[in-house]
Formats: structure tokens, C-alpha cells, sequence
């Protein structure tokens, strides 16, 4: 049981040194990425760059004692970091403390609504994000965050907002402050890291850029050009106290709780499969994946810290450079607390414009262009929706996107299966293989007294007359020589009783008419509700058939079937033969 809760207790017995080594390498790495990322990201939340500091302490430290993935790097992102900072701007709070009280809250909540998803085994609601919402969103919020840090590079301010053309007009309001020496500075900064980035992906890029933006303001004086620098970052440990408790705005930050919940559970779980897929030796969870989330984010709250999931560049790294085990996030959390406690007074000549750099930098490599491409060619409702999504973000705003993202496609999803697809099928000629015979039509016999066909989904209310619809079209269409028709029930997995009311009535409206209605291939489940619905005694157990050639051979044959092909055909959970 403690194992289940606590993973890290399947391989620490185990712990050697050949792992040791391992972890550590990629720990450091991690950590000296961590460090510039996390003050980085902590901007985007609208918080002091300390506070993206403090995010990378407590919160992987729980991870790597909770979680099931031993390669996901846990900390600040720029996602949730902007959902938070979209959410926050809302409340329109008038000093920057109650901004950080209100973030702090926010994150409480967050984990609270992770864990309690968690305990009661709700991991399937990351489903409901597909992948075209996703890439629409992650695009959409890519642009925002990179327009939103253009202020660092150009030296003005300009107030942000969650939807573009109101960022537009703010910038384009704020062209008139522009200082030249941060503008130089920052586009500098920008091609310093893309060319470093060619010329390999090892080099620990943004700690380079970190540490040379330092030297150049302080060997050169830059900050008296008006250049803005970090100044001054508070030294120490972050101390435990209880996040304030906001119950005035609970209301209004609920929704936005769930949305980063949600969308932090499902970017970190992403990732985390991702690497599992190259490691056998343990599986994931996604449910403990929300609890250990969830108890790291609150418990993260109790030391100043902001929402935090599951990193696609640092898990990359951590990964490359030999984690075997969450002890690697453990040496990651202990460089940071090494950079608080002794290193900080290093950052205050730190440029801001560098920062704002290593995220523009980093975010519009989030802008994915090829998978649209993709959808355009073959899948185009989805790159309707794909699209779609990628605008409600960028005018509408963040967390509204992504919710009218879900809902559309849960639309599609409801269309789809309202009119799925009906094949009309066709015996393979000298075989007992029955095919659709638009594909086949070269190598099927149609017979003009039988009418196969085959209903692609489930039935139930919403489709249950875009069947019977269908099905009456393709009698028409027989015209008066029809005797029998063949229902192939194998991707029916479910009938509701709306849909056993309708299949009634048109078994005994068939009836009337001269022509018998039989079911082949049902599956276990679907049999189930033949029987308990009643509908097997309209039906009659004599039209109920195991494969599709045998209800066609008998249908106006008579012949006699064997024993275990009654017993296969009418087998059910309700009934056994």
C-alpha cells in the first residue's frame, strides 16, 4: 500500500551506485536549466523572479517521492505559468502583495482540485483534450507570451492582456518608449541563443546567456542606459507559512483551478509517457500522477510556491543525460536551494531583456506547424477544430479557448457517432468473408433477396434515427424482391433503450411486410441487452446468429445449426445455452 502512494519505495532498496552516477549528471544539468527557466517563468505569472525560484524547490522534491515517472522534470512552465497569469489579471488586484497572496491561493486550489481527482480515480479526464485543441492552444498561447515579453526586449512597459488584438494595441502604444539600448540588447540576446542552439542542443544555452548578460551589465555599466536589470533577489530558503485564504474570490478562481489543473495533469502526463515508452522497468500511473501533482502543489503553496507540471524540455534533458530514478529531481532541488542560499546576491545585475529572450526563444519553439499541415491533408474536420481553438485563444482569451476548444470537440465527437458509418455488405465470392461493396465490388455476389449491412457504432438516442433512416433507404432500394435482412452487430458495443424501442418496432414493421430481421456477430455485452431488454423475444432467439454467413445460409435455408453454434450464437450473461 505505501508503495503505491510512495513509488520511490520500489527501487531506493535497490539504489546503487551505477544509478547514482546516472542521476546526479542529469540532476545538475536539470538543475542549471532550472534556474534561469524558473526566474524566466515566474515573470510570465506576473510574480518576482524569486518566486519562480521557489517554485523549484518543494514541488519536485514531493514529486520525486510521489510520482511514477522517473524521468518527468517537475517545475515552473511557461503554460501554466501564462494560464495563472491570465486567470490572476482577471481580479484586477491593486498591489503586487495581494497579486502573490492571490497566485498563492490559486495554487492551493490547483492541487486541491488534482488530489481530489486523484483519490477518486478521474485520470480519464485528460481524454477529453485532444490533440487538436491541444496544438491549437499551446500555439495560440505561444504567440501571447511571446508578444507579452516583447516589453523586456523593447524597454517599455505596456499592459498585458489574454487577448491579442488588446496586446497588439498596447504595444504598438508603448513603440514610442522604446530604448535602443535594450532593444539592441535583447534582439542580441535572441540571436546569441538560437545560433548557440544550432550548434548543439547540450549547450546549458539560457545559464550561458544568464551568466553573460551579468557580466556585460556589470563590467560595462549597462543599467545607467537604461537597461533594467533583476536588482535585488532575497537570499535564503523560502519560510513555511499557511497560503492565505481567500474565500471572497474563491468563486472567480475555481474555474481557472480547474482549467490548470487539468491542462498541467495532461501536459505532464503526456511527457511522462512519452519517456516510459523507453523505459520497461516501471509503468505509470495516472492517477497517482494527479495525486502526486496535486499534493506537490499544495504542499508547494505552503513555500511561496506558483503552479507547477511536468517540463518537455528538462524531462528531454533529464532523460539524455542518464536519469534512471527520481533522485535526479532530488539533486536538482538541492543546486537550487545551494543558488538561494549563497548565490543569489550573482542575479541582480541579471538583465531583464535576457530573460524575456530565453522565453521568446524557447515558447515559439512551442508553435507547431507541421502537425496542422497534416490535418489539412487528411483529417480537415479536426483542423477546423484545430484551428478554431487557436483563434477563441487569441481573441476570446486562454482559459475560455480551451474550454470552447473542449466543447467543439466533444460536438465533433457527438456528430460523428449521430451519423456513422453504414456499410452495405457483400459475400467474397467462394468464401465466407462478407465485405463492404464499395470496396469489393469486383469480388462480391449481391443477392437481390438479402440485404447485409453493417452499423459502424454504438445505438443509441442520437443515431437511432439516422439508422433506421438509412436502413429503410437501402430496403427501397431492394424493392419488392427483399426476404431477409442481415444485421452485422459486431460494432455494436451498446444499445440504449431508446434505440431497442426503435430496432422493435421495425422488426415488426419488417414483419408485417414479409421480411425477416436477423442479428449476426453481437457481441457478449451487446447480447446482454437483447435479453434484458426483451428485444430477443421480438427478434426470437432462432434470428439470433454467431457470424454473418450463418444467418445468411439460414435465414431462408432452414438449416438446422449445430449445438455449439446456438450456444456461441446465443450465449449471454443474462441467459446461457
Amino acid at each position: 500500500m505505501l508503495k503505491r502512494f510512495f513509488p520511490f519505495l520500489t527501487w531506493i532498496r535497490t539504489y546503487d551506485r551505477s544509478l547514482l552516477f546516472g542521476d546526479l549528471i542529469a540532476g545538475i544539468t536539470v538543475g542549471i536549466m532550472l534556474v534561469p527557466q524558473g526566474m524566466a517563468y515566474a515573470m510570465i505569472a506576473g510574480m518576482p523572479p524569486i518566486y519562480g525560484l521557489y517554485a523549484a524547490l518543494v514541488p519536485p522534491f514531493i514529486y520525486a517521492l510521489t510520482g511514477t515517472s522517473r524521468q518527468l522534470g517537475v517545475g515552473p512552465v511557461a503554460m501554466d505559468s501564462l494560464l495563472v497569469a491570465a486567470g490572476i489579471g482577471t481580479l484586477h488586484l491593486a498591489t503586487t502583495e495581494d497579486y502573490i497572496q492571490a497566485v498563492l491561493f490559486l495554487t492551493l486550489l490547483i492541487g486541491s482540485v488534482q488530489l481530489l481527482l486523484g483519490i477518486l480515480k478521474m485520470g480519464f479526464f485528460v481524454n477529453f483534450l485532444s490533440k487538436p485543441v491541444i496544438s491549437g492552444f499551446t500555439s495560440a498561447a505561444a504567440i501571447l507570451i511571446g508578444l507579452g515579453q516583447l516589453k523586456h526586449i523593447l524597454g517599455t512597459d505596456f499592459e498585458q492582456s489574454s487577448k491579442i488584438y488588446k496586446l497588439v494595441w498596447n504595444i504598438v502604444g508603448s513603440l514610442g518608449d522604446i530604448n535602443p539600448y535594450t532593444l539592441a540588447f535583447g534582439v542580441l540576446a535572441i540571436l546569441l541563443i538560437l545560433g548557440l542552439n544550432k550548434i548543439s542542443k547540450k549547450i546549458p544555452t539560457p545559464l550561458l546567456m544568464v551568466v553573460l548578460g551579468i557580466l556585460t551589465v556589470t563590467f560595462f555599466g549597462l543599467e545607467t542606459l537604461g537597461i533594467r536589470i533583476v536588482g535585488e533577489v532575497p537570499k535564503g530558503l523560502p519560510a513555511f507559512q499557511s497560503p492565505p485564504i481567500l474565500w471572497d474570490k474563491a468563486g472567480q478562481l475555481f474555474p481557472i483551478a480547474i482549467t490548470v489543473a487539468l491542462f498541467g495533469f495532461m501536459e505532464s502526463i503526456s511527457i511522462a509517457k512519452t519517456a516510459e515508452e523507453r523505459h520497461p522497468e516501471y509503468e505509470l500511473d495516472a492517477n497517482q500522477e494527479l495525486r502526486a501533482l496535486g499534493t506537490a502543489n499544495i504542499l508547494g503553496s505552503f513555500f511561496n510556491s506558483f503552479s507547477v507540471s511536468g517540463s518537455f524540455s528538462r524531462t528531454a534533458v533529464n532523460d539524455q543525460s542518464g536519469a534512471k530514478t527520481t533522485m535526479a529531481l532530488i539533486f536538482s532541488v538541492l543546486l537550487v536551494a545551494g543558488v538561494l542560499l549563497f548565490l543569489t546576491p550573482l542575479f541582480y545585475n541579471l538583465p531583464t531583456a535576457v530573460l524575456g529572450a530565453i522565453i521568446i526563444v524557447s515558447v515559439f519553439g512551442l508553435i507547431d506547424v507541421k502537425y496542422p499541415l497534416m490535418l489539412w491533408k487528411h483529417r480537415k474536420d479536426e483542423f477546423i477544430l484545430l484551428n478554431a481553438t487557436f483563434l477563441m485563444t487569441l481573441f476570446i482569451g486562454l482559459i475560455e479557448g480551451i474550454i470552447l476548444g473542449v466543447l467543439l470537440s466533444l460536438l465533433l465527437l457527438v456528430y460523428r457517432i449521430s451519423k456513422p458509418h453504414i456499410a452495405i455488405l457483400g459475400r467474397i465470392k467462394g468464401t465466407n468473408y462478407f465485405k463492404n461493396i464499395d470496396r469489393f465490388s469486383e469480388e462480391v455476389e449481391i443477392e437481390g433477396d438479402k440485404l447485409v449491412l453493417r452499423f459502424d457504432a454504438q445505438l443509441y438516442f442520437g443515431n437511432k434515427d439516422y439508422f433506421k433512416k438509412q436502413l429503410y433507404q437501402q430496403i427501397e432500394k431492394k424493392g419488392s424482391g427483399l426476404k431477409a435482412i442481415v444485421l452485422n452487430a459486431e460494432p455494436i458495443n451498446y444499445i440504449d433503450s431508446s434505440a431497442a424501442v426503435m430496432l422493435e418496432r421495425i422488426i415488426l414493421d419488417l414483419r408485417e411486410k414479409g421480411i425477416k430481421f436477423l442479428i449476426a456477430g453481437a457481441i457478449g455485452p451487446t447480447r446482454d441487452i437483447l435479453y434484458s431488454s426483451g428485444l430477443i423475444q421480438i427478434l426470437g432467439e432462432e434470428n439470433l446468429f454467431a457470424q454473418t454467413f450463418e444467418a445468411v445460409d439460414c435465414c431462408l435455408e432452414h438449416k438446422e445449426r449445430t449445438m455449439i453454434q446456438k450456444k456461441v450464437s446465443l450465449q449471454s450473461g443474462r441467459k446461457t445455452l
